[in-house]
């Protein structure tokens, strides 16, 4: 049996191509003379954004929860400071959450850049689209809204096999949330300047009501954005660990040099077989060739 380099799947070698994701069974790890990129880190940090960016989203959709709750108990004590400290502290939680947002999305698309520039390298991949496609194709009017999946199918399936279905999942998840945060936004925002000054317990009431048909409005793109946030976690996170054990795989047998100028052309001088183990490798980089031992009188640039 052999074991495919994509999916990990072991099929019968009378195949030549793995019978799950069609990666040629015969072929290496990596071509050579193509350059890889470490993900892990990358992957790692895009995912912890990820998730404040989710938490901090889903607390801004549900905090007209609290407002319509500090509205009702303004009307039995008519006094309206309690509505106006819960809208500043609102307004202090989309500081961060914009902050944290917009350094997600650089580090996604980074991210995607690189796993894409990865995929390069494993032999026997057919992405439909080149690695720049990974940043500007969320720049693009209307292109936008197909190119980044694309990019993010073509990844997934040439370092992790068939994973339609989490791909998927995640781009619905991030197109509903997409439409529904806006117009949620914009019918939160006419209504709000439709409401009165509050002076009297029916006003009060008023602002109670506005905050609850709100805060009911908000479960869909709060809902939407956990399963697109969860989803894409998850993606970046599988595809971080398949491509760096791939890369490592490729590059053990010789570091710093493809695994095809590591094989001997011949046996050795007096036919001894090889007994002392490789050099081990780091999979968060590109390994460097170890350095030479020091000679007599110490070493170069010592």
């Amino acid at each position: 049996m052999m074991r495919c380099q994509t999916c990990g799947d072991e099929t019968s070698p009378a195949f030549d191509d793995c019978q799950r994701c069609a990666t040629p069974l015969d072929g290496p790890a990596l071509s050579p003379g193509i350059a890889t990129y470490g993900v892990r880190g990358l992957g790692l940090a895009a995912a912890i954004g990820l998730g404040l960016t989710t938490l901090l989203y889903v607390l801004l959709a549900l905090f007209p929860a609290v407002d319509a709750v500090l509205a009702r108990r303004a009307g039995t004590t008519d006094d309206a400071e309690p509505i106006r400290s819960a809208t500043v502290l609102e307004g202090l939680l989309n500081v961060p959450y914009l902050l944290v947002y917009l350094t997600t999305a650089v580090l996604v698309m980074i991210w995607m850049f690189r796993a894409r520039k990865n995929t390069d390298a494993f032999p026997g991949v057919r992405p439909h689209l080149n690695a720049h496609w990974a940043i500007t194709g969320w720049w693009v009017p209307f292109a936008s809204l197909v190119i980044p999946c694309k990019v993010m199918a073509d990844i997934a399936r040439d370092s992790l096999g068939r994973t339609r279905g989490l791909v998927a999942l995640w781009w619905a998840g991030w197109l509903v949330f997409s439409v529904a945060d806006v117009f949620t936004s914009l019918d939160t925002a006419k209504s709000q300047l439709l409401l009165p000054e509050p002076r009297t317990p029916q006003d009060f009431q008023r602002y109670a009501d506005h905050y609850q048909e709100a805060a009911l409005r908000n479960l869909v793109p709060a809902l939407a954005c956990l399963v697109a946030g969860a989803s894409l976690i998850a993606l970046i996170l599988r595809i971080s660990a398949a491509q760096q054990a791939r890369i490592a795989r490729g590059t053990t047998a010789w570091p710093g040099a493809p695994a095809w100028l590591a094989a001997p052309a011949g046996p050795g001088p007096a036919g001894e077989p090889v007994t002392e183990p490789s050099q081990p490798v780091s999979a968060d980089g590109n390994p460097v060739s170890p350095p030479a031992p020091g000679a007599a009188g110490g070493t170069i640039g010592a």
